[in-house]
């Protein structure tokens, strides 16, 4: 039997943003939070298993952090979800900061103004992260392992160590999962699709939005424009299928579908395409939204948590759609 039921690989930063609406440039204050997409998820699936105060499966987190204030309060607030913090590597702080945790500046949007996120991440600790610095084949017991393409865009090695990791968990029994996350400010296009060509191989169930897709695996939606604004499941079904004949060993991928009206209007839905068929969630009409930071990694959770505990496909994709709305 595995040590963990779930575990996922990423960079975990400190979110940082002014109350309400509030502009950063015009903040008196800040609200302190997580930004961390991979722990996002092992949060969301500990309390997602919780009953009777207890988390039923047991979520781990791999990172690696400075023995700092702010690698502290991530270690605290994790731990408060019930994720098992122990395989974290922590560097000593070295007084001046040549290797720090990241921040996540947000503003919160409304109306026609979007969302802003600015990350100040360089130099930290998981883009330095040097082969050996983490024993993979030692930590990963453990029945799903989980990450994304933000981790890949982060340093120098930090995809041959994705690559590592997958092998492993592969060698170990595990499904494996890898969220797409294109970030265009972190890199190319041409690179993004460089690391998908050495991580695909190794990936079971692969995660992302339309424009993930286009852009690093090259399959495209059709009749979408140029902001991938179309929410109609059917034209991503091709999708799908592109992504499972080109990758055949894939067992499921999965989308989700948003249109905005404003920053705090959307409609939403999920699909998933299993070797069983193509299903698609409830469309979900002008949904308020609170904070949209993180709602696909809620989806991700949602769908990965379902898979985990058995449930049937079309009951899987209809809670994530929900859950992440």
């Amino acid at each position: 039997m595995a040590r963990y039921d779930f575990m996922s690989f990423g960079e975990a930063n400190v979110r940082m943003a002014p109350p309400g609406h509030d502009r950063l440039a015009q903040a008196e204050e800040l609200h302190l939070g997580i930004a961390a997409a991979e722990l996002n998820c092992c949060v969301n699936i500990s309390n997602l298993s919780t009953r009777r105060l207890q988390p039923q499966l047991k979520t781990a987190y791999v990172t690696k952090l400075v023995d700092f204030w702010t690698g502290k309060y991530i270690m605290q607030r994790a731990r408060a979800h019930g994720v098992d913090m122990s395989n974290v590597v922590v560097e000593e702080y070295d007084k001046i900061g040549r290797t720090r945790n990241g921040l996540a500046f947000i503003e919160v949007g409304i109306g026609p103004r979007p969302s802003f996120q600015l990350y100040d991440r360089g130099h930290s600790a998981l883009s330095k992260i040097q082969p050996g610095d983490i024993d993979w084949g030692k930590i990963l017991d453990t029945r799903w392992f989980h990450t994304t393409g933000i981790v890949t865009a982060l340093g120098e090695h930090t995809v041959t160590e994705v690559v590592t990791a997958l092998k492993a968990a592969k060698k170990n029994g595990a499904t494996t999962s890898y969220d797409l996350n294109y970030r265009h400010t972190l890199w190319s296009r041409e690179d993004a699709r460089a690391a998908a060509k050495m991580i695909m191989p190794h990936v079971d169930v692969i995660l992302g939005n339309e424009e993930d897709f286009d852009t690093m695996l090259g399959i495209k939606a059709e009749n979408t424009d140029e902001n991938y604004s179309s929410i109609d499941p059917e034209n991503y079904r091709a999708v799908a299928t592109g992504v499972m004949e080109k990758y055949p060993h894939i067992i499921a991928v999965g989308t989700s579908l948003r249109e905005v009206k404003s920053a705090l209007l959307n409609n939403w839905r999920t699909v998933l395409m299993t070797r069983k068929g193509f299903f698609t969630s409830r469309k979900y009409e002008d949904i308020e939204i609170y904070d949209r930071t993180g709602g696909g990694d809620s989806f991700a959770s949602a769908l990965i948590w379902g898979m985990l505990e058995g449930h049937p496909e079309q009951d899987t994709i209809e809670f994530a759609a929900a859950y992440s709305a």
